[in-house]
This record gives structure tokens, sequence and C-alpha cells, in this order.
């Protein structure tokens, strides 16, 4: 009899930082290891990863981390994880290529790892466990959902998924594949949920396809299209439509952005050599002005807004926009760059160009929306359903659809990052917070480092600034020497504060007289007491809590 558990590390409740570990006997399957962006308030952190950390004394259980595709979200937390976790990893083709471009970024030896290139036919067994893909539609090439085949029946990870028909090969969903599990017993269904609030996306892609045609057909001078890098679909819906029009493409942000390099090296991205041009600085002789050209700003995140404002600024090396030009948008904000996508909007229609926002609901078909999470549920017919992939209210969207196709809810379980639902022949239970869960905040290189305090710190320091005291005294006499020195950072302008900081002195000289006086100096309990005496009066006077930093120097006289 099998015993099966279920939990996320992250991914529930939360857009983004994908990582679920399925349990069958013991022995555990990872399926995606991904990260999330900071919102604003996170500040001076790049991204978060799952703490992953629970996972490391069950090490030797790990039988592989499998990769669904080769979104951030989905992938980029692997060269942590497999510093402290060295286990197989399973990817297609392309997730694997741009896996292998990330460990070599961060210096990895690639053949010290073990990674396992899939193809939708792959079946690997693991003593009674198989685990087997298919190929599903999604913005990026090669994606695949995972089926984790066990005695008492297949638990399935659709991963991000649509059901838009493609006639490009590495894009289109495998219904045999699907019908194939299905004729097997499915027991759970871990679906992806941020679609589930939308309806029927029917039509989109002509529609999108119809608007960009419209915008080339009257535009008079170049054409720059904003971009995400890892929307590589997007990107040959641009790169097609420009060939259409007989237009020379520029990709911008290309080196940096090396997904797009992979992409075109590899075959994923198909543009002719001949359409292809690289853009020379722009000098006296060379302004890139020619109106035959289709810029594609490609980036993430925020840095195709961010590429967009230089060029408006006239401060870019390459493009400088002018009036002639015609902005299209084609990048709707993701969340903690809604601030730079509204600065960047207002900047570019200062510039005076024509500027073309692509609606929203143009560029959201890379998820699975109502329908097509119901015809998912519809072709597998799961015994239970988990929503995955999004937020709480995008889990409870698909609870509601669920009971459109008469699931009861003790069958379709919302879950959050550490709970566990349990599964054995007799029963089906949920241990709630049962897996201690967290997250990693990754700044700059280091892992790990920047901890809840830090994080209050930089808080503080945003808000109401740093005060440092400095001063110098001696031990032996019990004297300050010399002045004392007040440096204030973000916390007050100077000039006008001068009452203010005579007064923060006069609090320094008093509490070191009661620490002057006695045998010893303790030098922790006096900057501790000078810490609270120049918070308490500072607080008092003017409501702010600045970072009090007390530089107390012990140095002797001559």
């Amino acid at each position: 009899m099998s015993n099966i558990r279920f939990f996320a590390l992250g991914g529930l409740g939360e857009n983004g930082k994908n990582m679920y570990v399925v349990e069958v006997d013991r022995n555990l399957f990872i399926l995606d290891a991904g990260i999330k962006y900071p919102s604003s308030e996170l500040y001076g952190v790049d991204e978060i990863i799952p703490d992953y950390r629970v996972l490391i004394r069950a090490k030797d259980r790990i039988k592989g981390i499998f990769l669904s595709h080769g979104h951030e979200d989905h992938i980029s937390a692997i060269p942590h994880l497999i510093n402290d976790l060295n286990v197989p990893v399973y990817a297609t083709n392309f997730t694997m290529q741009l896996v292998k471009d990330m460990l070599k970024d961060s210096n990895f030896k690639i053949e010290d790892y073990t990674l396992n290139t899939i193809s939708q036919n792959s079946i690997i067994k693991f003593g009674n466990v198989k685990v087997s893909f298919f190929n599903t539609t999604h913005s990026i090439p090669e994606s695949v959902g995972i089926a984790i085949h066990t005695m008492v029946g297949v638990i399935v990870y659709t991963s991000d998924f649509n059901f838009d028909q493609s006639s490009d090969a590495k894009y289109q969903t495998d219904f045999k594949k699907i019908n194939d599990i299905a004729e097997k017993k499915v027991l759970m269904l871990l679906t992806e949920s941020l679609g589930s609030t939308l309806v029927l996306n029917g039509g989109v892609n002509q529609a999108l396809d119809h608007k960009l045609n419209s915008i080339f057909a009257n535009a008079e001078g170049r054409i720059i299209i904003s971009l995400f890098s890892s929307d590589l679909r997007k990107i040959q819906r641009a790169v097609n439509v420009s060939l259409k029009h007989k237009k020379k493409i520029a990709i911008i942000g290309r080196r940096a952005q090396r997904i797009v390099d992979i992409a075109i090296a590899n075959g994923y991205l198909e543009i002719p050599k001949e359409s292809l041009i690289n853009l020379r600085f722009i000098d006296d002789k060379n302004k890139n002005n020619d109106p035959n050209i289709v810029a594609l700003v490609t980036g993430s995140r925020h840095e195709p807004f961010f590429m967009l404002q230089r060029m408006c600024k006239k401060i870019d090396r390459l493009i400088q926009i002018d009036d002639s030009d015609t902005i299209v948008l084609m990048t709707a904000p993701v969340p903690g760059t809604e601030k730079m996508a509204a600065r960047t909007l207002d900047t570019l229609y200062r510039s005076e160009a024509n500027v073309e926002v692509i609606d929203k609901r143009l560029l959201t078909a890379a998820h699975a929306t109502a329908e097509e999470l119901k015809m998912m549920i519809n072709l597998l017919k799961p015994e239970f359903i988990i929503p995955t992939i999004g937020e709480y209210r995008h889990q409870y969207g698909v609870r509601r659809l669920a009971r459109e196709l008469n699931y009861k809810d003790d069958h379709v379980f919302l879950l959050d990052n550490g709970d566990v639902l349990n599964y054995n022949e007799k029963d089906v239970y949920v241990s709630r917070n049962d897996i201690k869960v967290g997250e990693i905040l990754i700044d700059g290189t280091a892992i790990g480092d920047v901890n809840d305090y830090v994080m209050k710190d930089r808080e503080l320091l945003a808000e109401d600034g740093a005060l440092l005291i400095v001063a110098h005294v001696s031990p032996k006499y019990k004297k300050i020497l010399g002045e004392v020195e007040i440096i204030t950072k973000g916390f007050v302008y100077v000039e006008e504060s001068e009452e203010l900081l005579d007064q923060i002195k006069k609090i320094f000289y008093k509490t070191s007289e009661k620490h002057l006086n006695g045998k010893y100096i303790n030098w922790n309990e006096y900057k501790r007491d000078i810490r609270s005496d120049v918070n308490r009066y500072i607080y008092q006077q003017i409501k702010r809590n600045p970072i009090t930093i007390p530089v107390i120097i012990s140095t002797e006289i001559g």
C-alpha cells in the first residue's frame, strides 16, 4: 500500500517561487525550483527563493528535481539548491540550456552535476514509481507537464499551460499523451491557478496579430516594441509581423538577456540572418534612425521600462526616441514594477512619439483561463484537485470551477506553503503548517545573509535615516576629549536643525556623566544608554526613529 504526501515550499498563496514536493513511500520528487521578485518595500533584495533547507537532511531520499519549463519563477533557484542538494535535475533541452547558462554564470562546474535532458517521450523509473512527461503550450518553448505514476494512481503536475492552438511544434499540446494518462487512474491533479478568474480568451492571438499589423501599417518611422525576454512566443510573433512588413529587426538588451541569444542559437527563435541587424553606437554619422527599423527592447521585469526611459531622455547609446517613432508596449507590469511602468508611460507621452499600449487582455494568453482549466480537469478526470501556482484568490477560483464540474469541496484542497496533504488508501487528510517553510532573501551573490533584522534596519534607514554620534573618550581620565561630532544621513537637514542637534549633544554629555564616574567603563552599556536616551528624545520632539549609532572611540592623551 502506497503512502503519498504532497507539500509546497513556495508557489501557494503567492505569484512566483514555485517549488512542490511529492513524496511516494518516502522517496521525494521535487517539481520546479523558482524565484520570486521582491516588492518595493524589500530594500536592496534582488530575488527571493523558497527556504529549501528542510530538504537537506532528506537529501538521500530525493530522486530528482523535475523542471517543467524555463521561466525564472520555475527554475532560477536551481543554482542555490544544487549547491546544497547535489541531486539529478531533469529538463527538456531548451530549459536545460537555460539552467546550464545560469550555472556557468554562477561559476559552477557543469560536469560536477547530474543534468539529464529529457523529451516528452522519456520515461524514468524509480522502483515502483515512474515519471513521464507531456508537451504543453506556454509562452516559452518545450514546456512540459509532469506525471508521477504510483501504484495507486497518477499524480499530474500541469505547471503553466494553455490550450492555444499553434502551428509551431515547439509550442503544441500533446493531447494524445494527456489522454493516455487519463486512461490510467489520475489520483491528483496539481493544476496552475493564475488564470482561473479570467474568462475564455478565444481569439486573443488573432486579435493581437490584427492589432500589431494595424500599428505596423500606420507607422511612419521606426517601431520600438517592449517585450519580456522570457516570452519567446510574443517575440516570435513580433518578428513574424516585422518580416511580413519587410522590416529590419534589431534586438536590444540581447547581450544582457542571454535567453534570447540561446533561443536564436538553438533554433527556438526563427529570425532570418538577413533581417537581423546590429545597431552601432550613435555618433555624428550614425543616428540609427532608418524608418525601416523595428527595435525589440527585451529584458526581464523592469528592464524594458528602464531602457525605454533612457531612450526618451536621449541618453541611450543605440536609440533616441523622437516624435516620428511608434512605441508598442507589450509588457504588462509584473508585481513590483507597477510604479516604474507608470513613470515610463508618463515619460513616453512627453516624448510626443506615437505610443500604443497593448491591452492587458491581449497579453494574458500564457495561462489557462477558466474554460481551459475545466477542459484539463475533464480530460484527466482526477479524483482530487490541488490548485498550485497562484495567490489564494486564484486557488479559490479553481475550486469554484471544480464545483461547476460536480466536484465536492472535500476533493479540492486549498493549501498554503508548508501544509501537507497525506494520502493512503484508507484516508486523505491535510496537516496544516506541518513543514517549516520560509523565504531566503538573496542580496547580490551571498545567500541567507539578509534576515529580518537587516530588513528592518533597511526599512528604518529608508524612512527615518541614520544619526552617528562620534566622540573620543579617555578611559584613563574618564573624560570626553575634544568636540562631539554628529553626522546625519537622510534624517534632518543640518543647517535647519541646529537646536535639535545641540540638544542631542547635551543628552550625550549628560548620559556620559553616569558612565564616566565609575571605576571602569562598560562600553556596551554606555553605547546602549546613549542610543536609547537620544532615540527617546528624538521621538518626543519630531516623532521619528532614525538608526542611531554611537561611535565612541577609546583614546589616550599624549
